[in-house]
């Protein structure tokens, strides 16, 4: 089979694989929609296990099943999560989910930019493994993983009916926030991006109001949010500049969520003095629970997110190079689709 194995952004090379084979326990799937997360593109974090085949946002359908393999069957169409939580572990039953050793351990084999995936046991047994509702196309299901981490990255924040959020960075999560916080009754979001082109987007997905990153954004929320600072600031860009500047955005009694991380050893200064007396609470999200599939898959299903307007690109595998390098130049693109099949 054909895999897209990556040595860096700019060197996405074509290369021959294994079909690979399945145990008692596994699901071989055939991929029919991969989308490339920005993660996928976060160069630093990737490079230092180049070479390797990337891709976790997948679609397909089954074409064969290990003999002790139950509730899954050849034909069935699916969406596959890579990082699976145990459910039972410390941090598990304190519902810290990203924190468990078993979810920081599985993975696919190999990634989903790929034109068959081996989904293993473990993430089968652990709710790792969902039927695309009728209906629901394979390019739909390849957003039922961001929408499960968007999902569980609100309900970290605390967001109630009528809050006020603030999304500074409007790429593919930050538009997922906007389309998820306009569908669970935000009274106002606003967003921020440095390119025209997200700003635009965020307006799409219906935020309020949407701006230049680079202008004084708390005089600016203030002038929009009837003299306020947001309830909720969630932070979707990996920049120190961004993460400072949702300090200075959120109102009294309200949440930061950093969804996005930093560059290596980057640090920003916190006064804890201006978060002491106004009850700020600072939260960081990582990767969805079976719950939070679940609610993701109803949510795209029922329409109440919509997704394939987001899709701003679909390539064949021979491609996947140039989808990378759509990603990371993050210019006039939000989701990029490979079709290992095409």
């Amino acid at each position: 089979m054909r895999v897209a194995m990556y040595y860096n952004n700019n060197d996405v090379r074509v290369e021959e694989a294994c079909v690979p084979e399945i145990g008692a326990g596994d699901l071989l799937v055939r991929i029919e929609a991969s989308g490339v997360c920005g993660s996928d593109a976060m160069e630093w974090y990737r490079i230092k296990k180049a070479p390797i085949v990337l891709g976790h946002e997948i679609a397909g359908e089954v074409v064969a099943v290990g003999e002790n393999v139950v509730g899954f069957a050849v034909g069935d169409r699916v969406c596959a999560i890579h990082h699976v939580p145990c459910g039972i572990c410390h941090y598990c039953l304190k519902g810290h989910h990203s924190a468990c050793d078993l979810l920081r351990s599985t993975r696919f084999d190999p990634g989903g930019f790929a034109e068959y995936v081996r989904v293993p046991e473990v993430n089968i047994k652990n709710g790792g493994v969902v039927k695309l509702p009728e209906g629901m196309t394979y390019e739909e299901g390849t957003f039922i993983e961001p929408v499960s981490c968007v999902v569980r990255g609100q309900k970290q924040a605390g967001l109630d009916p009528g809050d006020s959020v603030f999304v500074i960075g409007s790429g593919i999560s930050g538009l997922l926030h906007i389309k998820l916080a306009c569908a669970l009754g935000a009274g106002r979001v606003f967003a921020a991006d440095i390119n025209p082109f997200r700003i635009n987007a965020a307006l799409g997905c219906g935020a309020d109001a949407a701006i230049d990153a680079r202008e004084d954004l708390p005089a600016w929320l203030r002038s929009a949010n009837e003299g306020r600072l947001a309830d909720i600031v969630i932070v979707c860009a990996g920049s120190s500049d961004a993460m400072r500047a949702a300090l200075l955005c959120v109102g009294r009694g309200g949440t930061v969520l950093f969804f996005a991380p930093s560059s290596p050893g980057e640090t920003i200064p916190v006064s804890v003095n201006d978060l002491w007396p106004n009850e700020i609470t600072l939260t960081t999200s990582y990767a969805g629970n079976a719950c939070d599939i679940a609610q993701a898959t109803e949510l795209i299903r029922a329409r109440r997110i919509s997704v394939e307007d987001l899709i701003t690109h679909r390539l064949p595998l021979s491609d996947t190079g140039k989808g990378f390098r759509l990603v990371a130049g993050a210019e006039e693109s939000i989701k990029v689709i490979i079709e290992p099949q095409k």
